[in-house]
């Protein structure tokens, strides 16, 4: 099997040959230049793209630059046709990341203007970044094809401060109410496009961690719209994955319910609660997409050979482990624990 054939066996329910090692492309480094160190044919891909395009004719963004206590950022300013929001974000040099300075919405009023924006947004289908990123993997990997995130994680993520938000659930109820089930609306139309598109799985982004959202309303603004694509999608037999890179323990049961098939980027102990063994007992059709643990590069050879060692005993009988790198890591340090678990992997798919 190349390493696309490997991918999607796991997704499909079918042995492969050996445990998948898969990282989203270039999140450690280059890929040529892992993949000279430790062969092509030992790392796939995975990389985010959709079939959907999101339009807003009447609204629009603008990018500047801006510079805080000598650290860049950039400012975002959405414009609509009832007023304008911002959002600050400072740039993390060692990972190019960003984190919210100020996010858009700071006060009631301001989801008025995020209403515009959603009102404003016309749905529509656009294969070209999937066929474009399809291309470039090849056998190498598979497009990550992704929905956009749930109402209650897009909010925090995307638009408001997490304690704002609680806080303005509670004080604006009705007018929360009516944004969330707004981002419903539109998501659901995506779901129209999804349900008829020949992917082999979908993806939602939705970052899930238990102390973030809780059991309630996880259930209430997660799992109704997870059920929901899962059920218009049984007959072709596409599973559902979601980007559950936090805390679960407490949501175990929840997603035994949800009709999620995939976890993306599930992140085990020492850095988060569910190990691939728990996985495994909670969730028997469960697709483990299980991001090696980040803290455990910067540990000793040893210690990153027991790490894998554990994770594959635990699952990698399973048929439905693929281990990954799926979250950022230290920079350089691929260059020591990379090889270890592919050769961790290689002499598991020798123990037969």
């Amino acid at each position: 099997m190349n390493m696309r054939e490997r991918m999607l066996a796991v997704v499909q329910g079918r042995m492969p040959d050996r445990v998948p090692f898969v990282q989203y492309t270039g999140i450690a480094a280059p890929n040529e230049e892992i993949w000279s160190v430790i062969g092509r044919e030992n790392m796939g891909l995975l990389q985010w793209s959709a079939v959907h395009r999101i339009d807003a004719p009447n609204c629009r963004f603008d990018t500047e630059s801006i510079e805080v206590d000598g650290r860049t950022g950039v400012r975002h300013t959405l414009h609509t046709p009832k007023g304008s929001l911002w959002e600050e974000r400072l740039i993390e040099p060692t990972f190019g990341t960003s984190a919210s300075r100020a996010h858009y919405i700071k006060e009631r009023d301001d989801y008025l203007i995020l209403m515009a924006y959603l009102q404003d947004m016309v749905i529509s289908e656009d294969w070209s970044n999937f066929m474009r990123v399809q291309a470039a993997m090849g056998d190498d990997g598979l497009p990550h094809t992704s929905m956009m995130r749930t109402p209650f994680q897009q909010l925090w993520i995307q638009w408001v401060s997490l304690e704002d938000l609680c806080i303005h659930m509670m004080d604006y109820p009705d007018l929360l109410a009516d944004v969330l089930s707004l981002i419903g609306k539109r998501l659901r139309e995506i779901f129209e496009v999804v349900r008829k598109a020949p992917v082999p799985y979908i993806v939602f982004p939705d970052n899930i961690t238990a102390p973030a959202i809780g059991e309630r309303y996880f259930r209430e603004h997660c799992v109704t719209y997870y059920r929901e694509l899962a059920d218009m999608l049984s007959d072709r037999d596409v599973p559902i994955f979601v980007h559950m890179d936090g805390d679960l323990k407490p949501l175990w049961s929840a997603i035994g319910e949800s009709g999620v098939r995939g976890l993306d980027s599930m992140s085990p102990p020492p850095d988060n609660d569910t190990s691939a063994g728990d996985a495994v007992a909670q969730w028997p059709e469960m697709r483990l997409g299980l991001n090696f643990p980040s803290s455990i590069h910067l540990a000793s050879p040893e210690v990153i050979r027991e790490t894998a060692d554990q994770i594959l005993a635990e699952a990698g009988r399973t048929g439905r482990l693929q281990i990954q790198i799926s979250e950022n890591v230290p920079p350089g340090v691929w260059k020591k624990s990379y090889p270890i678990i592919v050769e961790a992997i290689r002499e598991f798919s020798m123990q037969g």
